[in-house]
């Protein structure tokens, strides 16, 4: 099972920097760059909430599942 996380994908498509996002879901820079280039290992309810609500956003449009393939 793989979740990947697409908040680079969603930042850009509402023109938001990184620096902007954190200070608006008051997140430091560091944490969101985790979540922003997909290294987290989970994920508030609380802090996806936030970034929702700023980026005007549903969940499943930040997190996506893929099956990985088992051979």
């Amino acid at each position: 099972m793989t979740i990947i996380i697409n908040l680079d994908v969603m930042m850009a498509k509402r023109k938001v920097a990184l620096k902007d996002l954190a200070n608006q879901i008051d997140i430091t820079n560091a944490n969101l760059s985790i979540l922003k280039n997909n290294k987290a290992k989970a994920i508030r309810f609380s802090t996806l909430n936030e970034i929702c609500k700023a980026l005007n956003c549903q969940p499943g449009d930040i997190l996506e599942y893929i099956e990985e393939d088992v051979d």
